[in-house]
């Protein structure tokens, strides 16, 4: 995707929006500290839909490196590995709708991470959690894959399994606690995933409206999850 002074405005407006979310806490992180999930998980992977699988990711980077800069946030290992997850989450997304090859890499990223949670002597022992790392190999499907909630649920549950194998080999947790986190994780993923899909649909039906309104396109946007009198039609045809 050819970089324009279009996308310059958007990677602008999503990185100051995305600053803003990561002040937002959802929920906290089981095995740590003042570590939470925030807003930016409602959204942040739609990036990838809007500039591409190499823009959308690095458009992710930079706001939570901003957010990292603006608000202090201390340079640790963990702390940095956890830009990780959000960032190939919104690789997953921006990917699907491109060159076919990125699916072995759609389909290897959650499979690696499963045996590397399975591997570690905790993980063994709640190899069943990590089950949920299938979501966005299954998401991958051809009869799923154009599906808007398909591709959101794909993303989160990417980004859960990159975070949860590194986890597993960095957080000193129990066996009870991992199994305690299942029905957790499917509430929080729940609710992400359903958040991605309608971020996505309001980022395309108000950046199609700014496009009528200029007269000039800011984006790449995909027609079909613009609001109107056609989408829910549209949404039953696909």
């Amino acid at each position: 995707m050819q970089f324009t002074k279009k996308h310059v405005y958007f990677l602008a407006l999503f990185i100051v929006l995305a600053a803003l979310a990561e002040r937002i806490n959802f929920s906290a992180l089981v095995g740590t500290e003042n570590q939470f999930f925030t807003l930016f998980q409602f959204f942040g992977p739609i990036a990838g839909g809007f500039l591409g699988s190499v823009l959308g990711p690095l458009a992710v980077l930079l706001a939570e490196l901003l957010n990292f800069v603006l608000f202090g946030k201390t340079f640790t290992l963990l702390n940095l590995y956890r830009l990780l997850p959000m960032v190939i989450a919104a690789f997953y997304f921006g990917s699907l709708k491109e060159k076919k090859q990125w699916a072995q890499a759609n389909i290897l990223i959650p499979a690696l991470c499963i045996l590397a949670f399975v591997s570690h002597p905790v993980g063994r022992e709640v190899w069943y959690f990590s089950l949920y790392w299938l979501i966005p190999i299954l998401a991958r499907l051809k009869p799923l894959r154009n599906h808007l909630l398909a591709r959101s649920y794909g993303a989160t549950f990417t980004a859960h399994a990159v975070g949860g194998a590194a986890w597993v080999w960095t957080v000193p947790m129990t066996a009870g606690q991992w199994i305690n986190l299942i029905p957790v994780v499917a509430y929080e993923r729940l609710l992400f995933g359903a958040g991605i899909a309608v971020s996505y649909v309001i980022f395309n039906t108000v950046l199609d409206k700014v496009s009528e309104k200029t007269k000039q396109g800011v984006v790449q946007i995909e027609k079909k999850y613009v609001l109107g009198r056609n989408f829910l039609k549209a949404s039953v045809d696909r």
